[in-house]
């Protein structure tokens, strides 16, 4: 089975994450690295969460992961997949499985960022099969 439509709600944009959001919208995916501890990190933020430090930059990831998990909503009109994501520089974050047959998922599987509007207009990153 195939999922529909989904609209997405906006996201919630303050200081820390303008610049996510704005390359984003560009078709480009951002995640943050302490050049402390040299950890990277989702969701962004100012501080590292690993080691306190505010020495934290932006840069432009792979954007390539494999699914760590996931579940298929499949009660009300719009089935969708929500999944945690293992990227390819080893963080792990919560997202959806879109443009697939929800039917065919499964642990393990190869996947890349791709970004869909939300009802306000931003783009949002989430995830589809390679």
């Amino acid at each position: 089975m195939t999922q529909s439509n989904r609209t997405y709600p906006e996201p919630s944009i303050n200081m820390e994450t303008e610049a996510y959001w704005a390359a984003a919208k560009e078709g480009r995916f951002l995640l943050k690295k302490c050049n402390a501890c040299g950890e990277t990190h989702y969701y962004p933020r100012a501080i590292c969460p690993y080691c306190l430090s505010s020495e934290t930059e932006w840069y432009e990831a792979s954007g390539t992961g494999t699914i760590y998990t996931y579940s298929v909503m499949r009660r009300g009109d719009t089935r969708y997949a929500i999944a945690y994501v293992t990227l390819d520089e080893g963080i792990t974050m919560m997202t959806n499985i879109v443009d697939c047959d929800l039917d065919t998922l499964a642990i393990g599987q190869a996947v890349e960022v791709t970004f869909k509007p939300t009802e306000g207009g931003q783009a949002l990153p989430v995830f589809r099969p390679v």
